[in-house]
């Protein structure tokens, strides 16, 4: 064991200043699941599609808040595994990142599959593994040239989700009657739509997880994240009412690509392969700020034992924690390689909701002279954001519930032994 290492670890350089730190938040929200999320929550919620994307912002709201007041608080790699260790104890920290780096790390595989089916439809997982490769080397070159790439690949995917809005929006075939809620609209499937939904606000949690590379973090995090979630919730609000008002939510419920064949149904079946473009340069987007938050979390997590020590290791050219983006690349090669997870990580949703309960529960613990805002706000939001992430994660599929409650257990289960059999 390097005992320099484990007394003194190294600190990763602050290069990252407003606008990198809300472009890496939108690449990793505005992902591919906005080209495909809302098929899957149309058949929970029908034509309550829209109040579950309301319940949905509500709660990312209130986690988006009480995780930027505790990155300004707590400006270290790590997210809320280092919010949940200093605030509630390592146990906490641990069980939070342990349900991220696992979760997300399939997120990563699901991801580069789904690029690879939209780049190559047949050939995915050559395409895949080569994705995984080239962006964990572009990572390797220093977060500021994944941020160049994040910036390139948002403008693409807003260009393409704002060609397909207005063609909806201004096509004969839009009908406003098919957003009013109707029968079909119960609060079960509300409350599971807005679960299936949420994950795909998730990402704003990527820029915390890299606040030990933010300039200024006290001031540039809390702006950045909810800069990022509120221009994501104009877009999907915008992209939602589209859909819904051409497909209608029966049909959109059985699309199969939810954008594609809304602009066939709008009467310009041409931009289908421009939806394709930008659904794979949005994968790929989501794809590289996995990669970046899960090698973060991983860094922190190794910093205190929870993981191998090797990886809290900092390259000093470039300033990345190398051996943990490596490490992370190299396990998701071999999930994509190997095994398909598009239809089998619904435990994400489940690990990502328990991941931001603990970020609210961390940020009711701040004091009056830890934070700027008043602590009754802060308690209300963080106790919202709180009961509304146990809620929609117990309102999740019956197989997404225990498969994630299993991946917990497994690392409150390593959390133990490692407590039990390592020196204090």
């Amino acid at each position: 064991m390097d005992d320099t290492t484990a007394a003194e670890p190294a600190a990763l350089r602050r290069r990252l200043g407003l606008t990198d730190a809300v472009t890496i938040g939108l690449g990793a929200m505005i992902g591919a699941g906005v080209f495909a999320a809302f098929a899957p929550a149309a058949r929970a919620a029908g034509s309550g599609l829209l109040l579950g994307l309301a319940l949905a912002a509500l709660v990312a709201y209130c986690n988006a808040a009480s995780s930027a007041r505790l990155a300004a608080r707590h400006p270290a790699s790590g997210g809320t595994y280092v919010y949940g260790r200093e605030r509630l104890g390592p146990f906490w920290g641990h069980l939070a990142g342990w349900g991220f780096v696992v979760g997300k790390t399939a997120s990563c595989a699901a991801m580069a599959l789904t690029a690879g089916a939209y780049v190559w439809p047949g050939h995915e997982r050559p395409v895949a593994v080569a994705a995984v490769v080239a962006l964990t080397a572009l990572n390797c070159f220093g977060v500021q040239k994944s941020a160049w790439f994040t910036r390139a690949a948002v403008a693409v995917v807003l260009a393409v989700l704002a060609s397909v809005v207005v063609t909806a929006l201004t096509s004969s075939r839009a009908d406003a009657a098919q957003l009013e809620p109707g029968a079909d609209a119960d609060v079960t499937g509300v409350l599971q739509a807005a679960g299936l939904l949420f994950f795909a606000f998730a990402g704003y949690a990527r820029v915390a997880t890299l606040g030990e590379e933010v300039r200024d973090p006290a001031r540039t995090i809390p702006r950045a994240i909810p800069v990022a979630l509120g221009i994501t919730l104009v877009v999907y609000a915008a992209v939602a009412v589209a859909t819904l008002a051409v497909l209608g939510p029966d049909r959109l419920a059985a699309a199969g690509a939810p954008l594609a064949e809304t602009v066939r149904a709008a009467g310009v079946p041409e931009l289908a392969p421009v939806v394709r473009t930008g659904a794979a340069t949005a994968a790929l987007g989501a794809l590289l700020a996995l990669i970046l938050g899960v090698s973060r979390t991983t860094l922190a997590m190794a910093r205190d034992r929870h993981l191998p020590g090797f990886l809290a290791a900092v390259e000093p050219r470039h300033d990345v924690p190398r051996h943990a983006e490596l490490a992370v690349g190299a396990v998701v090669v071999v999930l994509a390689a190997t095994v398909d997870l598009r239809g089998a990580i619904g435990f994400s949703s489940f690990g990502v909701l328990v991941y931001y309960a603990v970020a609210n529960a961390s940020a009711w613990t701040l004091r009056a002279e830890e934070t700027t805002a008043r602590r009754t706000v802060v308690r209300t939001v963080a106790a919202v954001g709180l009961a509304g992430c146990l809620l929609l994660a117990f309102s999740l599929p019956v197989t997404s519930v225990i498969t994630g409650a299993a991946v917990l257990a497994a690392g409150a289960l390593s959390y133990a032994v490692r407590a039990r059999f390592t020196p204090r």
